[in-house]
């Protein structure tokens, strides 16, 4: 049997990180939700980037509308790109929402990254995409971020489905799941709500193992390639101590579903490293892990099916995270940076899109005079 259908029958959902305009009109996308189990789309700022830049997969729609304004705002160009390939990807997927009761079959739009710090700038954004989109089965990406926190929870309250982006933490995870609670508590219809919290993997192992390798002992280059993992396992057993606990009983009396665990970046960055190691190692109930194509392609190819894996040695994966310390490496410092680092690339990609956006148009407008 296919390893990526399997998991589902572990209770994990699979979601593609990947959008682009010819993986939907070609069929490709479809093809993946019905052979492979897909359930849903995740999209990002570098995604777009290399999407819409790096292709001509979306000149006609852009020449289209520079046609009707040729000085158009650049982001004014862009939204309308990105929200009609969200638009089409959320048909595909519609089946897949439709059938789960509304707990799959999403697709995820980020607000801009340079909204991270500006928390009204965030919710108003994140509404007006919504509407934009105008599908049941979209997600509106926001950062756990200091402000993306109480953006979070009015979205929450307001009924508006949201992907919490850039956790890397224990005290990112936490504060992301009382957001979604208390959002919860205020929300007049909860079963109508659904969030993804979205915990960073490999992005933990790369930089950890760089510190690891700079102190060089044997008893800090023991530890290489295994503190990702372990703080994911530790983070999976405090969702289910607080989503499988009594303080969730009442939400879950009204609908409410649970903020499920999202493992994202799990495409392996060291080559050392098996491809589908943030995979095989985070299997488990109410999870969505959403893979790049190459690490899905892989998957599908030689994955195996641990089961409950993020259950298994919790006890040794508390142990990693202690050795860790004993060595002199502060996980805490490290996951704020990363944070940091996340906005500052997604915002770095932001901008590079909106670049290449201004040099096709100048291109576009260019050639129609000279035509």
């Amino acid at each position: 049997m296919n390893p990526l259908k399997q998991l589902l029958e572990q209770g994990q959902s699979v979601w593609l990180d990947y959008i682009r305009r010819d993986l939907i009109r070609g069929g490709e996308l479809k093809r993946l939700v019905e052979e492979d189990g897909v359930r849903g789309v995740t999209s990002n700022p570098t995604i777009f980037e290399k999407a819409i830049a790096g292709s001509t997969d979306y000149d006609e729609a852009l020449r289209a509308m520079l046609a009707k304004d040729p000085q158009a705002d650049v982001e004014k160009l862009y939204e309308p790109l990105a929200i009609e390939d969200i638009q089409m990807a959320a048909d595909v997927l519609r089946p897949v929402y439709d059938e789960s009761g509304g707990a799959d079959g999403y697709v995820s739009l980020e607000v801009s990254p340079h909204l991270a710090h500006d928390t009204n700038g965030t919710i108003a954004a994140a509404k007006r995409l919504r509407a934009a989109v105008g599908r049941p089965n979209v997600m509106i990406k926001v950062p756990g971020t200091p402000a993306g926190l109480p953006a979070i929870e009015a979205l929450i309250a307001d009924g508006v489905s949201v992907n919490v982006t850039l956790m890397f933490s224990m005290k990112h995870y936490e504060a992301v799941a009382r957001a979604y609670i208390n959002g919860l508590a205020r929300c007049a219809d909860p079963k109508a709500v659904a969030s993804v919290a979205s915990f960073f993997v490999s992005r933990v192992d790369t930089m950890v193992d760089k510190a690891l390798e700079s102190l060089g002992t044997a008893q800090a280059l023991s530890l290489l390639g295994k503190v990702a993992i372990a703080n994911s396992k530790i983070v999976y057993d405090r969702f289910l101590q607080i989503f499988r606990g009594e303080g969730f009983v009442s939400l879950r009396q009204r609908g409410a579903q649970v903020q499920r665990p999202l493992w994202a970046s799990t495409g392996t960055k060291n080559p050392k490293y098996s491809d589908v190691m943030y995979v095989e190692n985070l299997i488990g109930p109410e999870t969505v892990n959403t893979m790049p194509p190459d690490t899905l392609n892989a998957y599908r190819d030689h994955g195996k099916i641990i089961e409950e894996a993020v259950r298994e040695n919790l006890d040794e994966a508390a142990a990693v995270l202690g050795r860790l310390r004993a060595v002199g490496i502060d996980l805490d410092a490290i996951t704020e940076r990363l944070q940091q680092d996340g906005v500052a690339s997604f915002s770095a990609s932001f901008d590079q899109l909106m670049a290449a956006l201004e040099k096709k148009r100048k291109t576009m407008i260019s050639g129609a005079l000279n035509r």
